[in-house]
Order: C-alpha cells, then sequence, then structure tokens
C-alpha cells in the first residue's frame, strides 16, 4: 500500500510538473538551440567535409576525448561528428529538413499550439525528407560528396538492380504527379487539349489560375482576385444601395441584425464565386415548358474557401480599441477598460478542431436526378416550368423553379408531400414564394452532409472583420456563406426545438463566439442552467467573463429560488444603469462607455464604465412550471427594458409551449431560432409560422427576424474544444474578485401575500383556488356556483385569492387574470404558505 502511495505521489508531481506553463518554453527553447547548433554545424559540412571525413570516419569515443586533434568545422570536434553523422552516414542535404522540424515544433510549443495542428505537417516532411535523399542520391550517383547520405545510396542502389535506370525515372515522375495532384488539385477538365500544344504558357497559367485546393483551400485575396482576370475583363465593383436590395432580398433581414459589411476595397471576397452556387440553364431562348433530361447539367467546382489555410497569427479579438478610443487616439490618456487585464490573451483557433469536408461536394449524379424527379412530378400535375436552378449548401440545396405562366403557385406548394415521396427524402420544405426573387424554392437534404465546425466559422473573414457590439456566429446559410449576427440588435433571443436538435450546441457556440471576440471587461455572462450539466464547465471563468449573487456559492446559478433571486437582481442592475444613463445624459450603453472611455464622466460620482451582459438561460420551461410569474415578470421586464443599458437575454427550450412561450415573452423577442420541433403547432408556436417540422435536425435551423425567416446550419463545437477554450482562458490571471451582480434580500412572505395568514383565510379558499386554476378562469360568479355560495363570501374570497397573487386585478366585467398555471405550482403555493 505503501509503495502504491508512493508511486502515485510521483505521478501526481510529475503531471503537475508538465502542467507548469513553463516547461513546454523550455523545451521549445532547447529544440530552437538545437535547430541552431545543427544548422551552423550542416552550414560548415558543406566547406570543410573534404578536411575533416578522414578524421572522424571511424567514430570513437576517445575522439571526443583527444583534445589535440583539431577539426574545421565551426564547432569543432563535435559539429564534425554530427554534422558528418547525418549527412554521410544518414540522409545527406535532406537533413537540413531536421532542422526545419525543430524550428516549428519549438515555435509550437512557445505558442501553446496543440500537436495535432502541426502533425500533418510534421508527417509530409519527413516523407519529403526519404524521398530526397533518394533522388539526389540518383541525379548524382557517383559524386564524392554524400548528397543522398547512406541511406539514399543504399535505396537507390536496390532500385537500380531491381527497376533498373528507366523505372526509377518512372518512379520519380510518377510520384512528382501524385504530389501535384495531392496538394493542388487541378481541373484538368477545364483546359482542352489543344491549347497544350498551341499556346503552353496559357494552358499552364490558366490551369494554375483556376487550381481548388479541395482538402485545405486558400482565402482568395484581392491580389488573387485580380490576377484571376482575363484581358480586357473588368473587375467588379460594390453594387449600389438599391441593387443589392434587387438583387438579395435578404438585406433587409442582414440589416435588421446588424450584419457586418466589407470595406469596398475587398468586396470581391465576397462575390458569387464565394457562393456555392450551381444554375441549370434550363430555359432556352423560346422559354418552352422542360421535361426531364432535356439540359446538360453543368457543374462547377464551388468556390468557398475555407479560411483556416490563411488565418494570421493574432488572435480574433486582439487589436480592436473600442470605438471612442479609436476616436480619441490624439487624446491624451483615454481610459482603457482593458488595461486591469492587459496581459489577457485571446483564445487561440488551435483549440478548435477542423473537421473534413471543408467545401462543398457535389454529386452531379443527385444533382441531375432531383432535377428530374421535380420536373417530372410537376409534370404529372399538367405544372409546366420554364427554369430551375440550385444553391448547394452544407446540408440542403435549394431547387429554385420559374413556373410558365398561368401556373397557379398554391398548386405547387400543396405537392410538398409528394414531391418528397418522388425524391425519397425527408425535411423538403417549399417556399411559395421566396421573398422579393419571383421564384418558388424547394429545399432538399444532400445525402452526403457537411459538418460545419465552429473553428471554420470562427476563421472567416465575417466574423473577424465584425465590428459589432456582440456577434455571434451562428453557422452557415443556404449559400455555404457564413453567418454572423449582432446580438445586441436583435436584442433577445428565443432558442427552442425538440431534445437532440442542436440548442445545446447552438448555446455553445454563441458563448464561444463572444469568449473569442471580446475582452473580459467587456462582456459579463450570467448562466442560468435548471439541469446543471449543460453550463457547467464555464464555471471556471468566475474571474473573467462570468458574473453572479454575491452570496452565491456556484457561479452557475442552477436552484430556482437563486434564479428569482438573480433575475431580481439583473432587474436592479438595469435600473441602476438608467440611473447613470440619465446622470450622463446618454441615450444607450454605447454612448454612455464612449463618453466615460473620453473621461467625460467623473467616477468620483459613481460614474464606472459597464460591460455587455448576456443572460443564458438553458432549459426555461422548466423555471416556469416551478415558479411561474416568479420568472416571467421579471424576465418581461428584462425584455422590456434592458435593451438600452447593454443586457441582453438568450432563452432556450424544448418545450415550445404557449404556456411556457408566452405572449409577453414573444412581444418582446423578435429574433427566435427554431430547431426541428414535432409538430406544426410548435413551429407555430415559436416562429408564428410552419416550418420548424420539417427540418432535418443536426443543427438544422431556422432563423426568424423581422417577418424573414433564414435557413442556417448550426456551427458543430464539441464538449472538449469547449473545455480546451475555458481551460486556456482560466490559465490566465483573472479579476481580484468577480463581477458580482446587485444584493437582492427575497420577502419573507410570498408576492401579493397583503400580510394575510392562513389562518385568516376563509375555510373554502383552498377549494376556491383550485377551482379557479384548474380553468384557468378568474369569475366570482363561478366560485358562488360552484362552491354555492353567498355573493358577497365569494367577494371576499376572490379578494383573498388576488392578495395570495393567484388572480389578477378586477378588470371590470372581463374574468380575472390567472397567475398560476397548474395545481401542481398551486399546491407548492399553498404548502409554502401553511408553513409561514
Amino acid at each position: 500500500m505503501a509503495a502504491n502511495k508512493r508511486k502515485k505521489k510521483k505521478k501526481g508531481q510529475l503531471s503537475l510538473v508538465f502542467k507548469d506553463e513553463r516547461v513546454p518554453k523550455l523545451i521549445g527553447v532547447l529544440l530552437l538551440f538545437f535547430a541552431v547548433y545543427l544548422f551552423i554545424a550542416f552550414t560548415s559540412y558543406l566547406f570543410t567535409w573534404q578536411i575533416d571525413q578522414d578524421k572522424v570516419m571511424r567514430f570513437s569515443w576517445e575522439l571526443l576525448l583527444q583534445s589535440n586533434m583539431e577539426m574545421a568545422n565551426w564547432l569543432g570536434r563535435l559539429g564534425a561528428i554530427v554534422s558528418n553523422g547525418f549527412f554521410y552516414w544518414g540522409l545527406g542535404l535532406s537533413s537540413y529538413i531536421i532542422v526545419f522540424l525543430l524550428v516549428l515544433i519549438g515555435v509550437g510549443l512557445f505558442q501553446k499550439t496543440p500537436i495535432s495542428q502541426y502533425w500533418p505537417l510534421v508527417r509530409y516532411s519527413l516523407v519529403a525528407m526519404i524521398i530526397l535523399s533518394v533522388f539526389l542520391e540518383f541525379i548524382a550517383p557517383n559524386a564524392a560528396f554524400p548528397f543522398g547520405g547512406a541511406f539514399g545510396e543504399s535505396v537507390n542502389d536496390w532500385l537500380f538492380k531491381f527497376v533498373g535506370v528507366a523505372g526509377e525515372i518512372i518512379l520519380f515522375l510518377f510520384i512528382s504527379v501524385v504530389m501535384i495532384i495531392w496538394f493542388f488539385n487541378p481541373r484538368f477538365e477545364k483546359m482542352p487539349l489543344d491549347m497544350l500544344f498551341n499556346d503552353p504558357k496559357g494552358f499552364w497559367m490558366e490551369l494554375t489560375s483556376e487550381t481548388t485546393v479541395r482538402r485545405r483551400p486558400a482565402v482568395r485575396s484581392v491580389e488573387r482576385e485580380q490576377a484571376r482576370l482575363r484581358p480586357g475583363q473588368r473587375p467588379r465593383l460594390k453594387p449600389t444601395a438599391k441593387q443589392q436590395q434587387e438583387a438579395d432580398p435578404d438585406q433587409a433581414v442582414e440589416d435588421a441584425l446588424g450584419l457586418d459589411e466589407l470595406p469596398e476595397e475587398e468586396a470581391a471576397e465576397e462575390t458569387k464565386e464565394e457562393k456555392s452556387q450551381l444554375s441549370f440553364d434550363v430555359l432556352n431562348k423560346k422559354k418552352e415548358p422542360l421535361k426531364p433530361g432535356d439540359t446538360e447539367l453543368e457543374v462547377e467546382t464551388p468556390g468557398a474557401a475555407n479560411p483556416l489555410s490563411n488565418m494570421p497569427d493574432t488572435p480574433l479579438g486582439a487589436g480592436e480599441p473600442l470605438q471612442a478610443q479609436e476616436e480619441n487616439r490624439n487624446h491624451s490618456e483615454p481610459y482603457d477598460p482593458t488595461l486591469e487585464l492587459s496581459s489577457y490573451e485571446y483564445p487561440v483557433l488551435q483549440l478548435l478542431e477542423e473537421y473534413d469536408g471543408d467545401t462543398v461536394e457535389i454529386d452531379r449524379e443527385e444533382l441531375e436526378g432531383n432535377k428530374d424527379q421535380i420536373i417530372e412530378t410537376l409534370l404529372n400535375y399538367k405544372i409546366e416550368i420554364t427554369k430551375i436552378r440550385a444553391t448547394i449548401g452544407p446540408t440542403i440545396t435549394l431547387y429554385e423553379i420559374i413556373p410558365a405562366p398561368g401556373v397557379r403557385i398554391s398548386k405547387i406548394k400543396n405537392l410538398e408531400d409528394d414531391i418528397a415521396l418522388s425524391l425519397a427524402a425527408l425535411g423538403i420544405r417549399i417556399i411559395a414564394p421566396i421573398p422579393g426573387r419571383g421564384t418558388i424554392g424547394i429545399e432538399v437534404p444532400n445525402k452526403k452532409k457537411q459538418v460545419v465546425s465552429m473553428r471554420e466559422v470562427l476563421a472567416s473573414d465575417k466574423f473577424r472583420r465584425a465590428k459589432m457590439d456582440l456577434p455571434i456566429a451562428l453557422g452557415k446559410t443556404i449559400n455555404n456563406e457564413v453567418f454572423v449576427a449582432d446580438l445586441a440588435k436583435m436584442p433577445h433571443l428565443l432558442v427552442a426545438g425538440a431534445t437532440g436538435q442542436g440548442k445545446s450546441v447552438g448555446i455553445n457556440a454563441i458563448i464561444m463566439s463572444l469568449l473569442y471576440k471580446k475582452h473580459p471587461s467587456q462582456v459579463k455572462l450570467v448562466l442560468i442552467d435548471p439541469k446543471k450539466v449543460e453550463l457547467f464547465p464555464y464555471s471556471k471563468l468566475d474571474h473573467h467573463f462570468l458574473s453572479y449573487l454575491p452570496n452565491q456559492e456556484e457561479p452557475i446559478t442552477t436552484e430556482t429560488n437563486k434564479v428569482i433571486h438573480t433575475l431580481n437582481s439583473l432587474c436592479i442592475e438595469m435600473d441602476n444603469r438608467y440611473d447613470l444613463l440619465k446622470k450622463g445624459s446618454a441615450r444607450n450603453l454605447r454612448e454612455y462607455n464612449e463618453k466615460f472611455v473620453q473621461r467625460r464622466l467623473n467616477p468620483l460620482k459613481g460614474h464606472r464604465f459597464m460591460p455587455f451582459i448576456v443572460l443564458v438561460i438553458d432549459e426555461f420551461a422548466d423555471l416556469i412550471m416551478t415558479a411561474g410569474k416568479e420568472i416571467e415578470l421579471p424576465i418581461g421586464r428584462l425584455a422590456q427594458l434592458a435593451r438600452a443599458v447593454g443586457i441582453h437575454l438568450i432563452i432556450a427550450t424544448q418545450r415550445p409551449s404557449v404556456n411556457i412561450i408566452t405572449g409577453i415573452i414573444k412581444a418582446n423577442f423578435p429574433a427566435r431560432i427554431a430547431y426541428k420541433v414535432t409538430s406544426k403547432v410548435d413551429s407555430r408556436t415559436i416562429l408564428d409560422g410552419g416550418g420548424a417540422d420539417q427540418l432535418i435536425g443536426r443543427g438544422d435551423m431556422l432563423l426568424s427576424v423581422g417577418g424573414e425567416m433564414i435557413r442556417l446550419q448550426g456551427a458543430f463545437v464539441d464538449t472538449p474544444e469547449v473545455e480546451r477554450v475555458i481551460d486556456f482562458i482560466a490559465e490566465q490571471r483573472g479579476y481580484p474578485e468577480p463581477f458580482f451582480l446587485p444584493e437582492f434580500h427575497g420577502e419573507e412572505e410570498l408576492p401579493g401575500a397583503g400580510g394575510l395568514k392562513y389562518s385568516d383565510l376563509d375555510e373554502v379558499f383552498e377549494d376556491a383556488a383550485r377551482l379557479i386554476v384548474s380553468n384557468q378562469h378568474g369569475s366570482t360568479s363561478m366560485i358562488q356556483r360552484r362552491l354555492k355560495l353567498g355573493y358577497n363570501r365569494a367577494g371576499r374570497i376572490m379578494d383573498q385569492l388576488e392578495a395570495m397573487g393567484i388572480v389578477g386585478p378586477s378588470e371590470g366585467s372581463k374574468a380575472r387574470e390567472v397567475l398560476v398555471y397548474d395545481e401542481l405550482e398551486l399546491q407548492k403555493y399553498l404548502d409554502d404558505l401553511k408553513n409561514k
């Protein structure tokens, strides 16, 4: 037992040593030292090998101890021995790749880059070192200098005897072609063969300019876009606002969400070539009706670039000062809210996983088959169309059709089930018509779906260049474009959907967006998790990003009574912020913070820099079922008033019923996300319309805002990725104490008790309360009739029900509003009343 304890203690001490961030830095310094040493020794060997080779050819340990032996190598005897070992007995000139690998790993350890990020490059370098050693010995077999080393010489001799000189030439040509195809994937199908003989230079220029890297496509820059222009072709210009509105009907939605617009000189990166659109040019000159198989489908590789391959080394949120700081850069000493944590490092993208399938795969047969099936199904019902085109997204392909003149749209919309049957696909959704386009859309799920990784979304230019207050990256649109919205302009978000359809992943994606983009001084998170497991990993960020009550043991609020206190505390914080805005003559939080940064507000008078506060509630239905109006009332007040002072709400629930998502909540949550639900009723509850019941799940969502709906494939972030990001932030120095909310002292009595005791209530009070709650109808006449009481006594009981907060105030001849939803909540209320 004692031996086992000693072993466990040693293992624990060893793990602590490796968790120390200084250890990888020291190892990185050692590797860089070896790299410099080998580089000097190798370079010296190129000039001194003839002088030193005879002395070190027969190595012995005595050679290192003979102090009277001199070497010409710049690093003495050890340098001559090491370089001769690598060059003569090893891999020859390709040994320089070892220096490169040592530098790569050493720098990676300095930057805390996970080994998985540079491991593919290490593998390719090792393979290249072996191939280069053999190739160098092949082209210089009898040279005195060991170009390929002993390894290259032995392998080359074996190949010469096995396949001969001609066989080796063919082998090296084959390896070269394989490497070109693997790394560059040239599009030979676009090059006519006669161009190779008539214009070889133009052939190769066209080939390299049209190359698409399938595995890791690079971001197309403005210079590359200009290089793609043919002689006489003018570059694309940014369309006017009117042209954008006519061409893109979703622009109004993007403006409502605060989507970022790129500068004019960078607009070329957001052209149609980056949208995964395919056009079926099935409209002939006479616009004759289509038949299946009439036209040949022309497929082009989508130009959606993978932003990961051209990412800068700087973190996403670094180097982005507040707007007021930028405006006052010529002023003296503007206030810097990030100064207290000036050493804070933003999370790096290497903490997130890079999944396969970063580009949309096109199945020509699938597209052709779906097109023919759609046309044939419509023709069976005597519906003719003149044009059809497809837009390929990560999981959905949108087929836009233009019906022939005289065809009623309602006929096509009624064929939703018939088209789904003919395509043998689930999740078919018909948009008739698509707003602003004059077409009818048919959304068909792809057989091969793409995983939209969180890393890819955060690495996109749209997110990196976003100058929003609270940018959140939700995923990709059906055009395969990254969708980024501003939570501050929503201003609140309602998320609903059935179990297992992606709500928790979506909440994590929203929080990850804020962690990657914002400094701890700029945003605080108030997390409420009744399930106690979904948001618990974020508790490590209590001294960085979290905000909670001063007397709260855990930073993540889970108990219902604590939730009530937290919501009321947020209401107090909201009122305090409004008082500060009034004193500072500011209409919203942005204006107030800008004045404070410009030092136009005096901290001695109570003014302070106020961060945004984002309240996240997971599983809102459980809170409503247990606490009812005590939860709904502060939520409604925050939703109505908190926007101007920088408090924004994100509420998620898997039960989108009218008892949970009430009229007050729906009226103040204009932005809603719906994942797949089981019925059309639930879809109408969330979105005020259908569609959510036809989604395919696994992150497929509908975003509704401003009366428009956008279909998105949510970004996927796994739990290990979230934990790595949280650990990266938690290991850094945080604030001395968390950002505490104002203290809230709950009343001893239940709300509205009015000082009444249980002994003061009528003896049939409980029966009347159950009657009112079970019928959800607050009427004095019903109490009088059902319980066979006199009118005066029934009126007194109704007054007691109002005083106890079970029914609302009188509204004349109308029935009173019932404030308790079900008998379970009523029983809990009555039990608490008896105990008090």
